[in-house]
């Protein structure tokens, strides 16, 4: 049962993976690592399951508030970006530097 969990944890990975190797927006980005981030507590929390032990899932607490600031950030980020350019995408970032 617990092979499922990690299973589903490893799609997951690659699913966030691939989407921050191929997107162009930043966006896509932010939520692409948060698939990324959502795979590690899954599979923290199995794991944790599996062997009787609360410290994955404490794990698993800190990278939900992790994740938080990330998405606070980043979206302020997004933001002042959008103000200044008029676009999200990643070329605007390269031709800006």
């Amino acid at each position: 049962m617990i092979e499922k969990y990690f299973f589903i944890a490893i799609l997951m990975f690659v699913i966030g993976l691939i989407g921050i190797l191929k997107r162009q927006n930043l966006i896509m980005l932010f939520i692409s690592s948060e698939i990324l981030l959502n795979a590690a507590n899954l599979a923290l929390v199995a794991a944790s399951k599996m062997h009787q032990d609360l410290n994955g899932q404490v794990f698993a607490l800190f990278i939900i508030g992790i994740a938080a600031c990330e998405v606070a950030v980043g979206v302020a980020l997004c933001v002042l970006w959008y103000r200044k350019n008029g676009t999200l995408e990643l070329k605007s970032l390269k031709e800006e530097a």
